[in-house]
């Protein structure tokens, strides 16, 4: 299964927005990249097992499963996630990519290859459409909190500043 979507980061037109840098929003994904607990539900810790100056082999602790990745990072550019199928996780990738049309506007792009295949079958079609929903809700949380750690006070703990 195949999906994408686009969430806007600065919008000109809505004051009420906060405007991010892309450099903040560059620190925002390297974060969740090096402590993904920070942003994902039920991960309970993270091992990074190699690092080198552009990825990260991370091994994710949900409980008793572990969930091995690779994580390659093309600095204020794109973050690239590759998942190791298991018997009860399904594989595939992950790409978040900065789009910056203008110096007014800032975007990010997911970017989602699984192996869950693509299916016309009604139950099918059902479960995927609730997959691409948990994707979105997942993605506008890692905005949500990218955005507060850029808006924390400078004075301690995780900031983007």
């Amino acid at each position: 299964m195949n999906f994408e979507h686009l969430i806007q980061i600065n919008d000109p037109l809505n004051p009420l927005v906060e405007t991010m840098t892309r450099d903040q929003l560059w620190e925002g994904l390297v974060l969740r990249a090096e402590q993904p607990q920070l942003f994902v539900i039920g991960l309970d810790s993270c091992t990074i097992v190699e690092r080198t100056e552009i990825t990260l082999e991370r091994e994710l602790h949900y409980g008793k499963a572990t969930v091995r990745d690779r994580v390659t990072l093309l600095p204020k550019e794109s973050v690239r996630y590759d998942i190791m199928p298991t018997e009860t996780y399904v594989g595939g990738s992950l790409i978040m990519t900065i789009e910056q049309p203008d110096d007014l506007q800032l975007f990010l792009r997911f970017e989602y290859s699984t192996t869950l295949p693509e299916s016309a079958d009604p139950d099918a079609h059902q479960t995927q459409e609730i997959v691409k929903s948990a994707y979105r809700e997942s993605d506008i949380d890692t905005v949500r909190l990218i955005r507060q750690f850029v808006q924390a006070p400078k004075d301690g703990g995780n900031q983007l500043h």
